[in-house]
């Protein structure tokens, strides 16, 4: 029975001795755990907002756009399809030959551009240098122009 006290005073007096240490490393997994957490709510607060807008947008896009413009590559209507044109040079829509205002404008379409053009093409075009646009439209709110440019981006 000695024997059996000595062992467990002795990993007591062990245990006692890793205490701090393993109160430490606890500690430590418990921060990496919580950032985790935060990092994984940060991720899909981020990705729902886009997504958020990018759905707002569609809202906005059906409801202000789709009755002179597509979002299906290569169906022009009136104006000409939207589907890649964040990133494309204007005026360069496959197969949309009635550019009026863009035709010959030096410009690839960013998200800067698009808030400009947006809230008023003839402006827009004026300054650089043509005479007209066929689109008169106008998007006022900028948060209707910043959800079309997320929706755009996606397609």
């Amino acid at each position: 029975m000695v024997a059996t006290w000595a062992t467990l005073d002795d990993n007591a007096r062990l245990n006692s001795l890793e205490t701090p240490q393993l109160m430490e490393r606890e500690s430590t997994l418990m921060k990496k755990g919580q950032f985790l957490a935060l990092f994984a709510a940060l991720s899909l607060a981020i990705a729902s907002g886009s997504a958020m807008a990018s759905s707002d947008g569609e809202k906005v896009f059906k409801k202000r756009c789709k009755a002179c413009h597509s979002s299906e590559a290569g169906k022009n209507k009136v104006g000409p399809y939207l589907a890649g044109v964040f990133g494309r040079k204007a005026g360069t829509a496959t197969g949309f030959k009635r550019y009026k205002g863009l035709k010959g404008v030096d410009v690839t379409w960013d998200e800067a551009l698009l808030n400009e053009w947006l809230t008023n093409p003839k402006v827009f075009v004026k300054k650089r240098g043509k005479k007209s646009t066929s689109m008169t439209f106008k998007l006022k709110k900028e948060g209707d122009r910043k959800a079309i440019i997320e929706y755009l981006k996606t397609l």
